[in-house]
């Protein structure tokens, strides 16, 4: 049977600009971009479980909006990743780089100049359509 990996993305907005994050070279899908996120752990909501990774990655804190932007699926080689991105509203801190190679600020119609990860592609397409 498929491994099930459930993860949780931040689409965090700043001044008509999207936050997006590069995976480190030595990680899986390494060089791709994403946002920003994590693995949701037992006994964690998926709102608990973003603002517990963008804390841990990023040194922000954010509040999470209680309705999912978007949900994907998509089969990598190591199983299946179950993307739910929700919006996000930074409340301190600059993001800082701890395990993303880079990120960068861009505006939605911009989003498609970066390679995305194949999960994060949907929540990319409905960014752009929004013009967000």
């Amino acid at each position: 049977m498929l491994k099930q990996i459930n993860v949780v993305g931040a689409i965090l907005i700043q001044h008509h600009q999207i936050l997006c994050a590069k995976r480190g070279g030595n990680k899986s899908l390494g060089g791709l971009w994403e946002f920003p996120g994590g693995k949701i752990e037992p006994n964690e909501t998926p709102q608990q479980a973003l603002k517990r990774e963008l804390q841990e990655e990023l040194r922000i804190d954010v509040t999470v909006e209680d309705t999912p932007f978007e949900k994907t699926s998509y089969v990598y080689d190591f199983g299946q990743v179950n993307l739910t991105t929700f919006l996000c509203h930074l409340n301190h801190g600059t993001p800082k780089l701890t395990e993303h190679e880079a990120i960068l600020w861009l505006a939605p119609h911009e989003l498609n100049q970066l390679k995305w990860a194949p999960a994060d592609i949907p929540t990319v397409q409905k960014l752009i359509q929004l013009n967000w």
